[in-house]
């Protein structure tokens, strides 16, 4: 998953990876899709942050093939927020894959980190 983060999300968004006038939007978006993935328990535990297009997918997955999902799940995101569908019927086929991107990515981890949310008390 080699690349740069940011710009490989403005190739999804059809933006050049040398056009910056929409960075900040851009970077509002991906930070907000990976605060959603911290949440689930995905990535780093003290949170991860895209500044610039110097930060790679392997900085969030680590060597995991097993979250290539994330990939998605940052541009659908980030394409949700920066240019949303213009028919109701897209909208809600972008966000039905989104739930299931969620919902398949917290399997994932529950699988391989999954922790106790009623560990047994110790005396």
């Amino acid at each position: 998953m080699a690349g740069s983060i940011l710009d490989d999300t403005k190739k999804m968004l059809g933006i050049a990876a040398d056009y910056t006038a929409f960075d900040v939007d851009i970077l509002v978006n991906i930070n907000s899709a990976f605060a959603t993935l911290t949440q689930l328990g995905l990535g780093p535990t003290e949170g991860f942050l895209v500044e610039d297009n110097t930060i790679q997918w392997e900085a969030f997955t680590g060597s995991n093939k097993k979250l290539v999902s994330v990939k998605m799940y940052v541009f659908q995101k980030s394409k949700l927020g920066f240019d949303p569908p213009t028919t109701s019927f897209h909208l809600e086929a972008l966000n039905a894959q989104l739930l299931q991107l969620e919902w398949r990515l917290n399997v994932e981890r529950e699988s391989t980190e999954w922790t106790d949310p009623n560990p047994p008390e110790t005396p």
